[in-house]
């Protein structure tokens, strides 16, 4: 039997367009160092460390977990890089646990971060890969045909998008980490934004962010009461490649797979039901509904009306990114981490204004690439 493992400490940075007072290290140290503080820990209490972080073409830095091996303190000892690209930081969130699990370590730091100012993610993410279209648009670019096939499939209207943005928005409010801050915004103003790419204005797409996350992840016999810890009832990650024969990218095979895996092993049966609320990976408004669809969390085609009637909402049957989601801050390495950092606070009742009152079993997602790689996990306030 496996050895239990808990979130027992959260740090992460003030996310922003640019941050142009610390280099890589320095903004990957501050969220350790608030992540150690949360949990009440020293740096020598830490066995390992595991870095998530999305391409190396995006800063240029190649093999950063050699470069930021004195910022984490991890001279002799472990350190493990992981990528699965936007979905890195909940894959680097599972190894780590997976380590804790099986009795490897006590302690171990999970470290992500992405300084998007320093790089050109549209170029990175537009070279030539064999056998496949050249994608010179970006991930807006890439991922907007399939949004406009899930309004085509099941006659979605035109305002499902800005519903989620000014939610999410809104929310990004009450979380003073948070990039994006627009005390203002409304449905008139997500609709008048510039459109990018038809049906996704400005305003219904993720910013650009410098940020990192932090969590600290403890095994059962290191666990104080103290650390308000959010055990980790189940994980898991599926993938398939960008394109195949009989793909349907409105609603990934891999996505599901994953979803129906992480509950089956939580015991969860219902998840709307059983589930209090959810930090999903949505980088473009339209997503939320199709994530919802693709979770299990709602009926093919029918994920939008939880949007319209504000079932997603901080209030709602079922909240969706409390945080105001990756749609508020996009430090793409750590925008997974994130997801299941939230999720995590939501348990041990540290989310602060955007806390879902009575919390008790939450969600983290994040999904990657060309959506094919995804990565979940269930915590819960009691041990499983």
């Amino acid at each position: 039997m496996s050895e239990l493992a808990a979130v027992v400490g959260m740090g992460q940075t003030k996310h922003s367009s640019k941050n142009g007072e610390v280099s890589i290290a320095g903004l990957v140290r501050e969220s350790a160092e608030k992540a150690l503080l949360d949990a009440e820990l020293e740096w020598e209490d830490i066995d390992a460390v595991i870095l998530g972080k999305a391409p190396d073409m995006f800063e240029g830095v190649m093999m950063p977990e050699l470069y930021l091996t004195d910022a984490l303190v991890a001279n002799n000892k472990p350190i493990l890089r992981v990528h699965t690209a936007g979905s890195v930081g909940g894959s680097t969130g599972i190894v780590a646990a997976s380590y804790i699990q099986s009795g490897m370590f006590e302690r171990v730091l999970v470290s992500t971060f992405e300084k998007q100012s320093e790089s050109n993610a549209m170029w990175a993410l537009s070279t030539t890969v064999p056998y496949a279209p050249l994608i010179n648009a970006g991930a807006g670019g890439y991922f907007t045909p399939y949004m406009r096939e899930y309004k085509r499939r099941f006659n979605v209207p035109e305002h499902i998008g800005r519903i989620v943005a000014v939610k999410d928005r809104l929310n990004a409010l009450k979380n003073p980490y948070a990039h994006l801050h627009i005390p203002d915004i409304n449905l008139e103003m997500v609709e008048k934004s510039p459109m990018l790419w038809d049906p996704l204005t400005f305003l219904e797409s993720c910013p650009s962010s410098d940020g990192a996350c932090s969590l600290i992840i403890s095994s059962e016999r290191s666990v104080t009461d103290n650390q308000f810890p959010a055990w980790i009832h189940s994980a898991s990650m599926r993938s398939e490649p960008t394109m195949y024969a009989g793909r349907d990218a409105v609603n990934p095979q891999a996505g599901s797979e994953c979803a129906k895996d992480v509950y089956k092993k939580a015991g969860i049966k219902d998840p709307i039901k059983e589930i209090d609320c959810a930090e999903i990976y949505v980088p473009f408004s339209w997503y939320e509904p199709m994530w919802l669809e693709n979770l299990l969390l709602a009926d093919i085609g029918q994920g939008w009306l939880m949007t319209e009637k504000g079932h997603t909402s901080l209030e709602g049957k079922f909240p969706v990114n409390m945080s105001g989601g990756v749609l508020s801050s996009n430090p793409i390495g750590a925008s997974g981490l994130l997801r299941f950092g939230e999720a995590a606070q939501q348990v041990r009742n540290k989310a602060g204004e955007y806390q879902v009152h009575g919390a008790k079993l939450a969600l983290g997602h994040a999904f990657g690439g060309g959506a094919q790689f995804f990565a979940m996990w269930i915590v819960g306030a009691n041990k499983p």
